[in-house]
């Protein structure tokens, strides 16, 4: 399958080495100094689910080099999402296909008003992973997962060969049937870690063992599960418990790329996180006082360290 990753960070980087180490038709798009290591030395993984190095790996700057794919993994920050899009028109055959592994809840509505609806599948990946030097990407703990779907739910032949194709691969994953309700319920934990990580400045093993910082874990879960079901979704009745359960059973090095991006002075995907939670609960009259303290707590370092001179 010819396939081409646009965003070779922790989630793309990791992803389309597998896939690429397993055969597929791969090319990576990159920029800087990770697309120059990429180019010179190739790619490299570490992880406890086995070390990998793409020496021969394929990586441009300008989608124009690749031409029509079969397969676009979409793994761009948040806002890059539009200038994303649009930079990879020359991706898109009359059977392409993006499949978006973003944060947030806004992306796959972001990408088909660029790209059109039927180009688009939604997507969740489960993994902590970051850019630990140019061209090498490293992954913390076991999890590696992606949950995806067609957006109307249909199990589609382009579905059922991504999947196989991504199985192959010894990736973990599953068609699901309900992709929107998958991408929420990530958004429950993720705006919750994201949050609560951020503004602690710790991982995921702390915050949950301290009393004070869990409860303020579990009600930035509740928020966003609130503000979920306000705007239709029907997460199930016991979501927060259901992923508090989840969040015990996480690595306690755990954390999200947003505090990574935090402690990087990167800037913040911050606005998609806590503040859409944010602005559609005022949109759909739901309280979110705890993510309302996260915006207040990090807008000052959304546009990362350059940007504040702090």
């Amino acid at each position: 399958m010819k396939i081409a990753i646009m965003g070779s960070g922790g989630v793309g980087g990791y992803f389309g080495a597998r896939l690429a180490a397993a055969g597929e038709d791969v090319t990576f798009i990159a920029r800087g100094a990770h697309l120059e290591a990429i180019r010179g030395g190739g790619l490299k993984v570490t992880s406890a689910r086995g070390d990998l190095h793409i020496g021969d790996a394929k990586a441009t700057d300008d989608a124009a080099d690749i031409g029509p794919v079969d397969l676009v993994l979409f793994a761009v920050k948040l806002w890059d999402t539009e200038q994303a899009a649009t930079s990879i028109r020359p991706l898109i055959g009359p059977e392409t296909a993006v499949l978006s592994l973003q944060n947030g809840v806004d992306a796959e509505a972001t990408i088909s008003a660029i790209l059109g609806p039927a180009h688009v599948i939604g997507g969740v990946a489960r993994i902590a992973a970051v850019i630990a030097a140019p061209g090498v990407i490293r992954h913390t703990g076991h999890m590696a997962e992606i949950f995806f779907g067609e957006l109307d739910g249909a199990r589609s032949p382009r579905a059922e060969r991504f999947l196989a194709t991504l199985q192959g691969a010894g990736i973990d994953t599953m068609l699901a049937d309900d992709i929107t309700k998958a991408i929420w319920e990530k958004f429950v934990i993720l705006s919750a870690l994201s949050g609560a990580g951020s503004v602690t400045r710790q991982t995921i093993g702390p915050i949950r063992d301290d009393p004070e910082t869990r409860a303020f874990f579990t009600s930035l879960m509740a928020e966003t599960a609130a503000v979920a079901g306000a705007a239709g979704i029907a997460l199930d009745d016991d979501q927060v418990e259901r992923t508090m359960a989840l969040a015990d059973g996480l690595p306690p090095e755990m954390t999200s790329s947003m505090a990574e991006d935090l402690e990087r002075g990167n800037r913040l995907e911050l606005p998609w996180l806590s503040g859409t939670v944010v602005r559609m609960g005022r949109d759909h009259g739901v309280p979110t006082p705890s993510h309302d303290f996260v915006q207040m707590a990090l807008k000052l370092h959304e546009r990362g360290r350059d940007a504040t001179g702090s």
